[in-house]
């Protein structure tokens, strides 16, 4: 599974979703925003949110850190 998340340095549900991801022995791919207004702008025009983290998983957006651990509580009750 290749794991990719948008984050700033100063979010705290980034590091929430980091963290999370780490207790699931998920690796990740760490793309920083802060400074890119192009990555930024790509992210938007992509997912249609302005906030971070934003996470996808294999090529699929997952969301934020909320959709994060609805995706993981919905692996566990399937």
């Amino acid at each position: 599974m290749t794991v990719d998340i948008y984050t700033t340095q100063t979010c705290p549900y980034c590091v929430a979703a980091k963290a999370l991801l780490i207790s699931k022995g998920i690796t990740y791919r760490e793309h920083d925003v802060n400074g890119s207004q192009a990555l930024r702008a790509l992210l938007i025009e992509d997912t249609g949110r302005r906030t971070v983290p934003q996470i996808y998983m294999d090529d699929t957006h997952i969301g934020g850190f909320t959709d994060l651990e609805h995706y993981f509580q919905q692996q566990t009750t399937h």
